[in-house]
This record gives structure tokens, C-alpha cells and sequence, in this order.
């Protein structure tokens, strides 16, 4: 990709099928018993619905598959959690965290 070709915008849809890039890992630390997002030269600390998400992005369920099993886990409204799961993998989509 040259300097003159602008970055196409994914647009995160429910039946997208986010994945971490190669070059991103969802880390635990025991010892702080704390997720990370590495990145290159960036490193990111999810909170704890945000990890639940990027558990289930394998690149195989779509966002929909994964808002349905977070509404069976957490008893919420499937829609709501569509909606916000949807948000926020756009907003990683955008930083180039998640592929989809």
C-alpha cells in the first residue's frame, strides 16, 4: 500500500467474523492477575466485558454467535449486547486490533 492509498474501513456488521491479526495476543498475566492486548509498540488493558468479547474472536462465530452467548451468560437482552459488542469491535476494528 503506497502513501497515496487510503486505508479501507472495515464495517463491523453481525455476521462479520472478528479475529486478532497475527501480530496482536490476548495475554494473561498471573502475577496481576490482569488481560492485555499486545500490540506492536502498544499495549492495551480490556475491561473485563471487553475480554469476554476477544475470547470469542476466533475468526469462526460471528459477532451475532457471540453477542448470543453473551446475552445466555450475563441473562441480558440480546440486542443490547449486539449493539454494544458491535461498538466495540468497530472501535478496535479502527485501531487495526481487530480483523474481521
Amino acid at each position: 500500500m503506497n502513501a497515496e492509498t487510503p486505508r479501507t474501513r472495515v464495517i463491523i456488521v453481525p455476521a462479520s467474523k472478528p479475529a486478532l491479526p497475527p501480530h496482536i495476543k490476548l495475554r494473561h498475566d498471573p502475577g496481576r492477575g490482569r488481560w492485555h492486548v499486545l500490540a506492536p509498540e502498544r499495549v492495551f488493558e480490556p475491561d473485563p466485558i471487553a475480554i469476554e468479547i476477544l475470547k470469542r474472536c476466533d475468526g469462526v462465530n460471528s459477532v451475532e454467535e457471540i453477542a448470543s452467548e453473551l446475552a445466555k451468560d450475563y441473562n441480558a437482552p440480546l440486542q443490547e449486547i449486539l449493539a454494544d459488542t458491535i461498538s466495540m469491535l468497530q472501535e478496535l476494528s479502527d485501531k487495526g486490533v481487530i480483523k474481521a
